[in-house]
């Protein structure tokens, strides 16, 4: 399995993505669970990004670098 990567900047995805980690301990029968529960909460998170004024943790302004 591919190395996760240190940190997105935004601690909501930061969690999902560390939670990704727990496929190798779970039986394949389970993995979909926990896609399923991974996709729910970058759908939540990228949901802010879309809200007038809503910005994610660790997410420059368009056009800013």
């Amino acid at each position: 399995m591919s190395e996760l990567p240190e940190g997105t900047g935004d601690e909501r995805v930061d969690a999902i993505v560390t939670g990704l980690g727990r496929l190798g301990e779970q039986p394949v029968s389970e993995h979909v669970a926990i896609f399923d529960e991974a996709f729910a909460g970058l759908e939540s998170a990228l949901a802010v990004v879309d809200e007038p004024g809503g910005q994610a943790t660790g997410e420059r302004p368009a056009g800013e670098r």
